[in-house]
């Protein structure tokens, strides 16, 4: 396996578990904003996990879902938009700043998900190169980009727009210089494919889900029958496994070592489940609470920085 050094910032170790930011620190600060990424480095977390999509002029943009959801959105007169089909590639660079994602509509299902969020005015959808753009800052040099690649299945061009995609990501990272602090990181295993073709100096991480009742697979069908989850990635040429937690058994994790995949668990935000990720001795928790990760950690005398040795813990 081609050795790539990027790959450490999400390997743990003896006393150490990567604590890995899921779109900033959702739970507390409106996510895939600038504003919640320089909170999320601030309290120290060294790893970023968030998600790219293209406007329609081809700007790869910082958002998690295909159409904007109404209950995380505002116009330009502040109020929530009342429909659930605009889609982000159907948008422009200014028609999308034109719009304020910095909180949630309490009302709402989802916003109800997230109590503890801040609520902010005048957030708006950040580029890729802005994000680039603030980890290029002195104090934020240690941190890592896990940086998603969302693609929209359904679409009769897939192919191309995959091909696309990986260009316009691939180019932002290397014009900022962030080749050796980024990994490459999908559900489509098949634009993972293309991530090697085009960028070949940047590791790629496997997101998965297992199947689950009447519920779709987030992996490609037939992975199972080709062997388990591990197996394959590292055969594909992935450097990285990222299962959904509750997919996780002690056996693919030693399987998993003895390949030398780092395994990366999202999203993990109750107690009782990071718990769980701890003592299963995973590399890395995707959580949108990263400071109740760092302080279950603490609790254990474990760490989750390579830079800083763990505080003591008063007892």
């Amino acid at each position: 396996m081609t050795a790539f050094p990027q790959v450490d910032a999400y390997r743990g170790g003896a006393g150490l578990i990567r604590v890995i930011g899921h779109r900033g620190a959702r739970g507390v600060m409106p996510e895939n904003t600038l504003e919640g990424f320089r909170f999320t480095f601030d309290i120290g977390v060294d790893v970023l996990e968030f998600d790219v999509v293209m406007s329609s002029d081809g700007v790869p943009v910082i958002t998690h879902n295909h159409a904007l959801l109404p209950s995380a959105v505002r116009d330009g007169q502040g109020a929530w938009l009342q429909r659930e089909d605009i889609k982000v590639a159907d948008l422009t660079l200014k028609e999308l700043r034109d719009l304020d994602v910095g909180g949630l509509d309490s009302r709402s299902d989802y916003g109800r998900r997230f109590p503890d969020q801040a609520f902010l005015s005048g957030a708006v959808m950040p580029t890729l190169a802005e994000l680039c753009a603030l980890v290029q800052e002195p104090q934020y040099a240690h941190v890592s980009l896990l940086l998603e690649l969302k693609t929209d299945l359904s679409d009769p061009d897939i192919d191309a727009l995959r091909s696309a995609q990986v260009a316009a990501v691939v180019d932002v990272v290397r014009a900022h210089g962030l080749t050796e602090r980024t990994a490459l990181h999908s559900f489509d295993w098949a634009l993972l494919d293309e991530c090697r073709r085009q960028a070949p100096e940047m590791p790629t991480s496997y997101l998965s889900e297992a199947p689950r009742g009447e519920g779709a697979s987030c992996q490609p069908d037939g992975v199972t029958k080709a062997g388990s989850l591990p197996e394959v990635v590292a055969k594909a040429g992935g450097q990285m496994w990222c299962p959904w937690f509750e997919d996780v058994t002690p056996e693919l994790l030693d399987e998993a070592r003895a390949l030398s995949l780092p395994v990366v668990v999202w999203t993990v935000n109750e107690v009782d489940d990071i718990v769980a990720m701890i003592e299963a001795g995973v590399d890395g928790i995707v959580t949108d609470y990263p400071g109740r990760v760092q302080r279950l950690l603490l609790e254990r005398g474990l760490g989750w920085s390579a830079r800083v040795s763990t505080p003591p813990v008063a007892v």
